[in-house]
């Protein structure tokens, strides 16, 4: 695609040019916004469920692994699809970055479908595995199918909010995840109680008022990027699967699919050691991971913006804004992370009365808030390290510090501690991972840097970088 020399700067463009601090502000902040709103919804949702009775909120924690596995897929396949554009874009290949994106736009299809069988099969019996109450299980079969089935929202939402990210384009994606967090906020009390004059849906009004958020931001995504001018232009009509292009998304999109999986399956093995001490632990690690949403949607935000900063200046060649961008996010995410820190080591106790928690509730989830939190500030520099890895292409050691965490520390800490000190004792394998992982990769990141960058000097030299 010719371009003419004295085109304007387009959104693309600043990545390599903007002040650094500026550059990560201007990128990051609309994304902690959207993520700080959908925090705020993962919440009120919570809040709602929990006036159904605690079994209502043992059935979400119960059914919130097969949801994670869902988000993995759609956020997964949109990093490997970002990291591409990002990188196309800082190498000047526009027509290579149109097609990564339109390759993406097809597997998200694809994967919803995927999601569609599974929804339709597989979800009673998963529920049926963890507990034997039947009002649990009805409950969360129903909420899941529900969210699983109608899915296409999510999918293909993700997937074009990720495409703009990467070219610089953070407003439409913040203004399409507050669309969605949005929608579901107020249609939650109105389906789930029926208010209005609409009938009480009880669990299965959460469900739909989450599946109307997703389809309402996907709507607007779709026309946003079908009538604004954009760096990427995404079109199935004469696309054809491009197995090199699918190559190279999933060289990035695999292995954090695979990260984020392993966190589904790393919370559905905690349910089960949790069950084995009470029904009430489940739950509280349900009310756990929304609440400390709020302190880790900032940090994915703020990830979101420097991913495609240091992407692109990678793909530009241009090492010192990419240790400018690396180093910046690091101690951004480290300070968001100890005011986190001191909200939950502070406050646990109004945190759990938001949940109407009854005496044995409060009791676990005070302590359990306490020591759980205490993995925050390491958490910080795993996701910006992972983060980082995933810009340049090398989405595999991700890979490894997610396993590494979640199935070589984590799991094992959670069983042999719950075996030795008891319940206390499984909520401190948290913060023994995050520790453990932050100090074996951060040398690690520094060593791969110096490498990615060699390689691509040869590669740009030997004229086939893009």
């Amino acid at each position: 695609m010719s371009e003419s020399q004295n085109k304007p700067m387009t959104s693309s463009d600043k990545l390599g040019t903007m002040p650094m601090g500026k550059l990560l502000a201007n990128m990051s902040i609309p994304a902690i916004t959207s993520m700080f709103v959908q925090a705020l919804y993962n919440i009120v949702d919570s809040l709602y469920v929990a006036r159904l009775g605690e079994e209502a909120l043992t059935a979400i924690s119960l059914v919130f692994p097969m949801q994670m596995l869902q988000t993995a897929f759609c956020v997964g396949l949109g990093i490997g699809v970002n990291s591409l554009v990002a990188r196309r874009l800082g190498e000047g290949n526009r027509e290579g970055a149109n097609r990564g994106a339109s390759c993406g736009l097809f597997l998200a299809m694809v994967h919803c479908v995927l999601f569609i069988l599974l929804g339709l099969t597989c979800v009673r019996p998963f529920m049926s595995a963890f507990t034997q109450n039947a009002n649990i299980i009805e409950m969360g079969t129903v909420y899941l199918t529900i969210v699983m089935v109608i899915s296409f929202g999510s999918f293909i939402e993700v997937l074009i909010n990720k495409v703009l990210q990467a070219s610089g384009n953070m407003i439409v994606p913040m203004i399409s995840q507050l669309i969605g967090a949005i929608t579901n906020i107020i249609l939650d009390p109105i389906l789930i109680f029926g208010w209005l004059g609409l009938p009480a849906m009880g669990i299965a009004g959460a469900a739909y008022a989450t599946v109307a958020g997703q389809i309402l931001a996907m709507v607007y995504a779709v026309i946003m990027m079908r009538r604004k001018s954009h760096d990427i232009h995404i079109s199935l009509r004469r696309y054809k699967p491009d197995g090199v292009t699918i190559k190279e998304i999933y060289r990035v999109g695999a292995p954090s699919i695979v990260m984020n999986a392993v966190s589904s399956v790393t919370t559905t093995a905690m349910n089960a050691i949790l069950v084995g001490f009470s029904e009430t632990a489940v739950a509280v690690l349900g009310i756990y991971f929304k609440l400390q949403s709020f302190v880790f949607m900032p940090i994915f935000g703020l990830t979101q913006g420097a991913m495609p900063i240091m992407g692109y200046n990678f793909g530009a060649g241009n090492r010192k804004r990419f240790d400018h961008a690396y180093r910046l996010t690091l101690q951004v995410a480290a300070a968001i992370m100890l005011v986190g820190t001191a909200l939950f080591q502070i406050f646990p106790q109004y945190f759990m009365i938001m949940f109407d928690a009854t005496e044995n509730m409060m009791n676990i989830g005070v302590t359990a808030l306490r020591i759980i939190s205490l993995c925050f500030i390491p958490a910080a520099f795993g996701i910006s390290i992972s983060s980082m890895f995933q810009a340049i292409g090398h989405g595999f050691q991700s890979l490894l510090m997610s396993l590494l965490r979640q199935l070589v520390i984590l799991l094992p800490v959670a069983w042999i501690m719950g075996q030795l000190v008891g319940l206390t004792g499984v909520w401190t394998c948290y913060a023994i991972a995050e520790v453990a992982v932050m100090l074996i990769f951060l040398p690690i990141s520094i060593r791969t840097i110096r490498t990615a960058f060699a390689m691509h000097n040869v590669l740009v030299q030997n004229g086939t970088a893009a």
